[in-house]
């Protein structure tokens, strides 16, 4: 488990909202960065449904207004989706008038690719402008939103990272950012030797239950110091 200073931040469904391209990063990274993120005890918001048609739905952009953080997963077909580039802008607007955090993840793209809409992301966005045609102000948002994420200070994945580890470093930095200690290993220890002192109280077992029980109370001692951040 994990403690949060926010009792609002306890109290809502979802604290972060990841936005991802699922046929890019569904079933590998993004999965893997949502365990890691649970493993943490942090509650997300991740879309499992297949998205159809030109507008995002009111349930995608509630998701983002109630999340305190959102991670945004930059991936190759990113910017071929308008919904995720709809949820960048949405992302951004939350930022601005409720103080979002914003967490950008650059899985095997440069971030100046989407900074600069070049690459995979100009050949996506020379498409929307022959799509939109007059509509340039929709694509113009998108751009300017891409651009302002790039430019924060986020996390490279690059084909040579070790994702294991990476995605368990992105959990801790949200958990920070969220202002919140992360005790579930110390809680892990602790359960698991509350229960060898069952087994010594069942064999009798007198010296070694008592040694236990001075490990538990060094452990629960070390679980207060972390959450006081001392």
């Amino acid at each position: 488990m994990a403690y949060s200073s926010s009792n609002d931040s306890q109290n809502k469904e979802h604290e972060v909202f990841v936005s991802f391209r699922g046929e890019d990063t569904r079933n590998t990274f993004t999965g893997h960065l949502n365990a890691a993120l649970k493993r943490c005890g942090i509650r997300t918001y991740i879309d499992h449904d297949l998205r159809r048609g030109d507008e995002i739905s009111q349930t995608l952009l509630r998701a983002i207004e109630e999340a305190n953080l959102s991670v945004i997963v930059f991936s190759e077909n990113f910017a071929t989706s308008k919904w995720c580039l709809d949820e960048v802008v949405k992302i951004l607007e939350c930022k601005e008038r409720n103080g979002q955090i914003v967490v950008p993840v650059f899985y095997h793209v440069d971030p100046s690719m989407v900074r600069n809409q070049t690459g995979s992301y100009g050949d996506a966005f020379a498409k929307h402008e022959q799509r939109f045609g007059g509509n340039t102000e929709k694509v113009q948002k998108w751009r300017k939103a891409l651009t302002h994420v790039a430019n924060h200070s986020g996390w490279e994945c690059s084909p040579n990272s070790m994702e294991s580890e990476l995605v368990e470093e992105i959990g801790m930095d949200v958990l920070e950012k969220l202002n919140r200690v992360y005790v579930g290993d110390l809680d892990r220890q602790i359960c698991k030797y509350e229960q060898l002192v069952e087994l010594q109280t069942e064999y009798s077992d007198h010296i070694g239950r008592y040694a236990t029980q001075d490990h538990i109370k060094k452990l629960k001692l070390e679980r207060g110091i972390r959450l006081l951040r001392l």
